[in-house]
């Protein structure tokens, strides 16, 4: 699975002129699942956001966690973080198809909840309008397919 972390003071993802999710400190997660990624790779992601620490501590250090704040996750999905370049108009063949993909994301939005962090969603597949103020900026990319 790949993510795009963002450190945010505030986000918010709109369908069709509706609120679907909007959170405060926290983190927006843009993810998505690759063909052949398992439960098991959506597990070790989300543990790995959780416990990373990309949020000031008392001295301004990157020392806490988004669990250790208080903070809320905004997941949402993006089937774009698959894109391949090597043209001009990107492809994006290596995503998980939509049923497994949208399990996934689902599973991994379910595990990020259970280890005690507030979780609110886009809709997986629609167009979204998301909104957010980037804190620091810090904007971070996870691949479960990299050590």
């Amino acid at each position: 699975m790949r993510a795009v972390l963002q450190r945010v003071s505030r986000a918010s993802v709109t369908v069709e002129g509706v609120v679907t999710g909007q959170i405060g400190p926290g983190l927006l997660i843009l993810v998505c699942a690759m063909q052949g990624d398992t439960v098991a790779e959506a597990d070790r992601l989300a543990a790995k956001i959780v416990k990373l620490r990309i949020f000031k501590d008392e001295a301004g250090k990157m020392n806490r966690s988004v669990k250790d704040i208080g903070g809320a996750a905004l997941v949402v999905s993006q089937f774009t973080l698959a894109a391949d370049l090597r043209g001009n108009r990107p492809g994006f063949s290596t995503a998980a198809a939509p049923d497994e993909g949208k399990r996934l994301y689902e599973h991994f939005s379910a595990r990020i909840a259970a280890e005690g962090v507030p979780v609110q969603n886009g809709i997986f597949g629609a167009d979204m309008d998301v909104a957010l103020s980037n804190d620091g900026p810090v904007t971070i990319w996870m691949d479960t397919a990299t050590p």
